[in-house]
């Protein structure tokens, strides 16, 4: 008997390993002095029954099992992963209640949270020219709107959907914001066992800011890993020992 732990992956279709190919070695010539906000977002519900960090599954093959969660409280979180550490978190939402992530609300984020966040890091009111904002395809994330404000803030330095290097569908292992963070940040938020919505953001923010510099550079170590070895597999998805890594 073997102890597996889920790991999502959606099935590649048409050409998203030739994508995925090209976009690891668009990454892999990025310049080292050049920095990266590997940004996303995630739901943490408050019952925490649906963090799949909880299950594993004892048996001599892997089950393959498929678990639908109820609905109950939850917030909506936002952060970046970046080379010396995690930007966030940031929580959509409108009076202490969440709300779903449109182009609004996500440019508002951008404009009042990243934004200075950034100018903070950088001691520039512009940003700086070497650094790169990564995002995945959701619909709040490419619309007009989004993409203008974030070509003003990373020009020629987009990494998404119809951005200067295109993110393909159906990555999450090769983004640390999937293979690291969320799956991390749960494992010792539910820890916690907050009882409100109110306890469930605060060890939210603690244990984002408990996140060593030295822990993000193994990270990002396991990612430059990943993309090499996503290339040697012709762009199709990690083996279970790099998702099991942190």
């Amino acid at each position: 008997m073997h102890l597996y732990k889920t790991a999502i992956a959606q099935k590649l279709k048409g050409s998203d390993c030739e994508n995925r190919t090209k976009l690891c070695r668009d990454l892999l010539n990025v310049r080292v002095t050049d920095v990266v906000f590997f940004s996303d977002e995630a739901h943490f519900h408050l019952s925490g029954t649906v963090n799949k960090q909880n299950f594993r599954y004892w048996s001599e093959s892997n089950p393959r099992e498929f678990h639908r969660a109820g609905y109950d409280l939850k917030v909506t979180v936002w952060c970046a992963v970046f080379n010396f550490g995690v930007l966030g978190p940031y929580f959509f939402e409108e009076d202490n209640v969440t709300v779903t992530v449109n182009s609004d609300c996500y440019c508002a984020m951008l404009q009042n949270f990243f934004q200075p966040r950034l100018d903070g890091i950088f001691n520039d009111q512009h940003g700086a020219d070497n650094v790169w904002f990564r995002q995945d395809g959701a619909t709040a994330y490419t619309s007009h709107r989004s993409l203008s404000l974030l070509r003003e803030m990373s020009p020629g330095h987009v990494i998404s959907l119809r951005g200067d290097i295109g993110w393909p569908p159906r990555s999450p292992d090769l983004t640390p914001c999937n293979f690291f963070l969320w799956g991390y940040l749960k494992a010792k938020v539910y820890e916690q066992r907050p009882l409100t919505l109110e306890a469930l953001k605060e060890a939210i923010r603690q244990e984002v800011s408990a996140i060593t510099p030295e822990m993000i550079l193994k990270v990002m170590d396991n990612y430059r890993e990943r993309l090499h070895q996503c290339i040697n597999i012709q762009g199709c998805h990690l083996s279970d020992v790099l998702f099991k890594t942190h």
